[in-house]
């Protein structure tokens, strides 16, 4: 399993409204790809300019066919990644 986790840092809260709606969509689209587990978007409570994604694929290989998916390229690298700063955080399961 590939456990891939994102911090994405709007760059101005005003436009939270519009990435989360992006993401979503991001979301709806990644979770029917083959390998994809789990994709959540979740939305800091404390810090409304944070967003976390969640996900967990099958294998690097289906990690890097969701990179190419129309939804990444067309959500995600074009409306979401210009209005935040992004951090990827590749993680191990440990529990």
């Amino acid at each position: 399993m590939i456990y891939n986790n994102v911090i994405l840092t709007l760059k101005d809260v005003n436009d939270a409204q519009v990435v989360a709606a992006d993401l979503i969509l991001l979301a709806t689209a990644s979770l029917i790809e083959p390998g994809c587990h789990r994709f959540e978007v979740h939305h800091s409570q404390s810090d409304r300019k944070v967003f976390f994604l969640i996900e967990q694929w099958q294998s690097q290989q289906m990690l890097d066919l969701h990179r190419e998916a129309d939804a990444f390229q067309s959500i995600y690298i074009t409306r979401v990644i210009p209005l935040v700063d992004r951090r990827p955080h590749p993680s191990d399961l440990i529990t």
